[in-house]
């Protein structure tokens, strides 16, 4: 049996595993059995698939040598990534008790009157998830997390929580870092069991850009709980306190601690800027507090709330409220270590801060600066410095992994006064804007961004209404559309669909709700929504859902699955899809996962605790008849090679796509690059003005394009699936016959 199950022949089909299953079959080790055995024993044609995860691992890594990662768009100097230094801690210490064991000793309300006697400031570390989402466009990998876990449990334990999960971290893990975030999260719990987990909860929205229906934002939170989340920071987008209570309601039934946020835009120091005033903020607190939150939490995504702001807005929170408070800014305008120690003056609670190499801009404020700032006063962290200092030194190597998705932002400014854009969304916005071929037009989108908002009513931005404007403020800048050119109702524009729906009222109301021209506009005489949009959406029976998802698979799949494809449906699929063809790539180190390797590079990947793969690259082949190249690796000293495309040489083989004629009224012209998503129309079909021909999605921006006049389809000179490019020709028409 040891011989049979430690044989591999690869590249062809043996009969390896009917043998293991004939050899260790009871009749057949009892000699029970006759000439018709195999007959008479279908089972032994029964066998697990070989996961065969070195294979799997390889061929990704032979695809990333030959065509590059997708992810990067330029090419880093990879000598500069040198491993990060050693972490200095008592391994195999016993783990110090922390919040975490404050809360399963007194459960979610008595815990949310001890905080109020604490003294000293407690301190939420964001450098797991909202530091490096608005730094690095969320692309931090869980390896690289996990490295420093076990100081953190060991050194920090009176650190309040650890913000890992949530807001973008559940879909960028699946989309672009190929990892399962389920699985981030149990393995962080099991290093770090002392400490409060945080997570970003959109709400109705969950961790999506829609609504859902209630059931399944309960379900969600339910399995987030029991997976290992104790405080849920639950906001809505557009502070729309009835999209929060369906939300605040799972979270206190799961025991785990309800922080209701409130969303801060504005300025309550500037007296023209009347529609988010003082008064808004306490009656929306009050409110909060009688829906049942443990917690109230100030959610300053765009750092907007200056140092001043901060005092007088805690004090009069303090003074309305009987809950702890706890303070979330970004440092974009650089000044927001102030704020939170104005925030500590006027009795804030709790305080979000990121380690020092990971903080600034748009990122939290200093975390190690703020505790040296604290030492010797009342309201000292007690937060170990050395530990801090260590963990700084750890991000400061690692940051280096991720050198291409820092977006430019070499210093702190103070332009986010004017455009508004949360931390989180600048990063990523960039990105997008990058993919679009808009870099060069930066500036130009951050006003662009800033005119959306005021032509909206000037909203509260944060996910996913910042979605909404950052969608609008790219789809106006890639058509040179001007404000004037919007709200001109003789033209037809094909809005992206994130805007449609929120106009519609998907996402909620804003306070006075939305603009009537521009509503008209936008929605072409379609009625919008006045009641909460989760109570209109019908309940998803979630068996049937996971039967339909194990059908669609074709195997078994866990609760946390399910959850995975309720919120994001398409990109689960296709991370399926993706890991059932490489397997698991979280295990590879990131430099090798985002840039390949050099010849005669060796790396061990450990795919599993004790089994260690030693891979080393030799070199690639010229590439055959079929476009494919031969990459050569040793694996444990054995010579082993993967096919893989050269995806480069596909791309020239293929025609340049026809491009629109912008003076031809018959021609429908791409209003952005991406991919097309759906074709709703076949040659010889008749459509009229308005008519919706086809959509297309760019960097999680959706966009349907209508017909601008009233005739046949001659040709649709595209499918769903394929690449376009701004300006190709989609779909031509001709004048209907007598018209």
């Amino acid at each position: 049996v040891r011989a049979l199950s430690e044989f591999r022949v690869r590249g062809v089909k043996t009969n390896i595993p009917f043998l293991e299953n004939l050899v260790t079959h009871p009749a057949f080790v009892s000699g029970q059995v006759t000439t018709t055995f195999i007959d008479d024993t279908p089972a032994l044609f029964r066998w697990p698939a070989r996961r065969d995860r070195a294979t799997r691992l390889l061929s990704y890594l032979g695809d990333v040598i030959v065509n590059g990662s997708p992810e990067v768009k330029r090419q880093p100097d990879v000598t500069l990534m040198t491993p990060p230094p050693e972490l200095d801690f008592p391994h195999g210490a016993p783990v110090p008790p922390g919040t975490r064991d404050r809360l399963k000793e007194l459960g979610a309300q008595k815990f949310s009157q001890w905080i109020l006697k604490q003294k000293p400031l407690l301190i939420t570390d964001t450098t797991m998830r909202d530091a490096h989402q608005s730094l690095l466009a969320t692309r931090v990998r869980t390896v690289d997390l996990l490295v420093p876990a076990d100081a953190i449990a060991r050194l920090l334990p009176n650190l309040f929580s650890l913000e890992m999960w949530g807001g973008a971290t559940f879909d960028t893990a699946m989309r672009f870092l190929r990892e399962d975030p389920w699985e981030r999260l149990a393995l962080l719990r099991k290093k770090i069991p002392n400490i409060l987990f945080q997570m970003l909860l959109r709400s109705a929205n969950a961790v999506g850009y829609t609504n859902y229906p209630d059931n399944v934002v309960r379900f969600f939170v339910k399995m987030a709980a029991e997976q290992g989340i104790d405080v849920f920071r639950v906001f809505d987008s557009l502070n729309w306190t009835a999209n929060m209570k369906v939300a605040l309601d799972a979270v206190r039934d799961t025991g785990a601690i309800a922080e209701a946020a409130i969303c801060y835009t504005g300025d309550i120091l500037n007296p023209r800027r009347d529609k988010y005033g003082l008064t808004y903020y306490v009656n929306m607190a009050r409110e909060l507090e009688k829906m049942g939150a443990h917690i109230l939490a100030i959610k300053d995504m765009a750092g907007l709330c200056k140092p001043f702001a901060a005092y007088k807005l805690v004090k009069a929170l303090r003074d309305a409220v009987g809950i702890p408070i706890h303070f979330h800014t970004h440092d974009t305008a650089g000044v927001q270590s102030a704020a939170l120690l104005q925030a500590s003056d006027a009795g804030v609670n709790i305080v979000d801060a990121a380690i020092s190499s990971m903080s600034g801009m748009t990122s939290q404020p200093n975390l190690n600066s703020l505790a040296g700032a604290l030492e010797h006063t009342p309201r000292a962290t007690g937060l170990n410095a050395r530990a801090l200092a260590q963990l700084a030194d750890y991000w400061e190597a690692v940051r280096r992994f991720y050198q291409p998705f820092e977006e430019g932002m070499l210093a702190s400014t103070a332009t986010v006064y004017e455009h508004e854009m949360p931390g989180g969304q600048y990063t990523n916005l960039r990105v997008q804007a990058r993919s679009l071929g808009l870099a060069d037009r930066w500036n130009e989108v951050a006003a662009t961004y800033a005119a959306v908002n005021e032509m909206f009513g000037d909203i509260v931005k944060v996910t996913p209404s910042s979605k909404v404007v950052g969608d609008m403020a790219l789809f106006m800048v890639t058509n040179n559309l001007s404000p004037a050119d919007v709200l001109d109702e003789s033209r037809h524009l094909a809005f992206p669909k994130s805007v449609v729906e929120m106009f519609r009222g998907d996402l909620g109301q804003p306070p006075g709700g939305w603009p009537p021209k521009l509503q008209k506009i936008i929605l072409r005489g379609e009625k919008p929504l006045k009641t909460r949009p989760g109570a209109r959406l019908e309940k998803v029976n979630l068996d049937a859902a996971r039967e339909k998802l194990a059908a669609t698979l074709h195997h078994e799949v866990t609760e946390t699955d399910l959850a995975s494809h309720l919120m994001q449906p398409q990109v689960f699929i296709d991370f399926d899809k993706f890991r059932r063809h490489y397997g698991d790539v979280s295990v590879i180190p990131t430099p090798n996962f985002f840039y390949g390797m050099q010849p005669n590079m060796e790396v061990p990947i450990e795919i599993e605790p004790g089994k260690t793969l030693l891979v080393k690259f030799l070199t690639v082949g010229d590439a055959d008849a079929d476009g494919l190249r031969t990459v050569f690796f040793e694996l444990n000293g054995q010579p082993r090679e993967v096919k893989v495309p050269d995806r480069k040489l596909n791309a020239s083989a293929r025609p340049a796509h026809p491009k629109a004629d912008r003076d031809n009224p018959n021609h429908v012209a791409a209003p952005m690059p991406g991919k097309v998503s759906a074709v709703g129309v076949a040659a010889g079909q008749k459509v009229v003005k308005g008519h919706k021909l086809l959509s297309i999605e760019a960097m999680k921006m959706q966009t349907a394009v209508y017909s601008q006049r009233d005739g046949l389809v001659a040709r649709v000179l595209v499918q769903a699936g394929s690449s376009i490019s701004a300006g190709d020709l989609l779909v031509e028409l001709q004048p209907a016959p007598g018209g």
